[in-house]
């Protein structure tokens, strides 16, 4: 194993223990928090599922906010989301959720400090915390983890993608696996085990687009594309959450010119990242990924129960 990679394991499973322990302690909040995590550094599709299971409790009418950390935003401490705000002031993923669901989503370091703001502020049942897993300072009442197949054969950072190791499984309450994913693991034998689906949605897309991204698995994007018919003029990648400068913006406008381009297309969270230098990329299509779970009403119900079990009595 080499050394950095023993290193980052051994601190790992240390803070783990601490937590398991109760040395470290985590603090509770007074609603019910649901956690979606996964173990890698990204591309499992937390976001599109968290937007899913919003979709969901949204159906059966049960108020509920995002805690999110936020990331790559450029604002420090406990800010409410604006929609219509820049993914510098709140982080593109948690912009995206506000977007797309048009509820409270509250960012923050701090993901209690974050939960005490929503309750101050907001009448919702139910906090869904984003990105949630590896977050043990705030307590939860049922977690979720999305597993790729990737998941299963990949190494710990800084080597691989993995922020823990997949016996980390142990501790769930339900794993999420895609439904191409025969087998799952001997660490979630006991689990609830749970099936998704994707699909890539491309409205009205170009000839021979620009097809880029900034996102975790830019070559899982690109195959999706091709197998929903379309054939690149050219792939464009930038590293993930990235934030884009007119420079860029021109850079691949010059791309579609040099390809005999008919337009573009980019991801969801491209186009938060894209802010108002969107308007300079024309036509641009834009590809929505949709997950859809296996019989989500026993899922939703599931949760439910569970946090009702779960949660004490005030």
């Amino acid at each position: 194993m080499n050394p950095l990679t023993a290193i980052y394991g051994a601190g790992t499973a240390m803070r783990n223990s601490l937590f398991d322990r109760h040395v470290l302690r985590a603090r509770r909040l007074a609603k019910p928090v649901v956690s979606v995590g996964n173990l890698s550094t990204g591309g499992s599709g937390k976001t599109p599922f968290v937007i899913a299971l919003g979709e969901l409790l949204q159906e059966r009418r049960i108020p509920f906010d995002v805690l999110s950390r936020g990331y790559r935003r450029k604002t420090k401490g406990v800010f409410v989301v604006d929609p219509s705000g820049g993914a510098a002031d709140f982080g593109d993923e948690p912009l995206l959720i506000a977007r797309r669901l048009g509820v409270p989503v509250v960012v923050g370091e701090s993901r209690y400090e974050a939960g005490r703001v929503a309750e101050q502020k907001f009448a919702t049942e139910l906090h869904l915390l984003d990105d949630g897993y590896q977050h043990r300072s705030l307590a939860r009442d049922f977690d979720i983890v999305l597993l790729s197949a990737e998941d299963l054969d990949d190494r710990l950072l800084p080597l691989g993608r993995l922020r823990e190791p997949v016996s980390a499984l142990a501790r769930a309450d339900a794993v999420l696996i895609p439904d191409d994913l025969d087998m799952a693991p001997l660490a979630v034998r006991n689990k609830l085990i749970w099936r998704m689906s994707r699909a890539l949605e491309l409205s009205d897309p170009p000839v021979k687009p620009v097809v880029f991204c900034g996102i975790a698995k830019p070559q899982r994007f690109f195959a999706q594309v091709r197998a929903a018919g379309i054939t690149p003029a050219a792939e464009i990648v930038f590293g993930d959450h990235h934030a884009y400068d007119m420079d860029e913006v021109q850079a691949i406008r010059r791309a579609a010119l040099d390809h005999d381009a008919g337009g573009f297309v980019t991801t969801e969270k491209d186009l938060v990242n894209l802010g108002e230098q969107r308007s300079a990329l024309h036509p641009l299509s834009l590809a929505v990924l949709r997950l859809t779970l296996e019989r989500p009403t026993d899922v939703l119900d599931t949760i439910l129960a569970r946090i009702t079990e779960r949660k004490p009595c005030s």
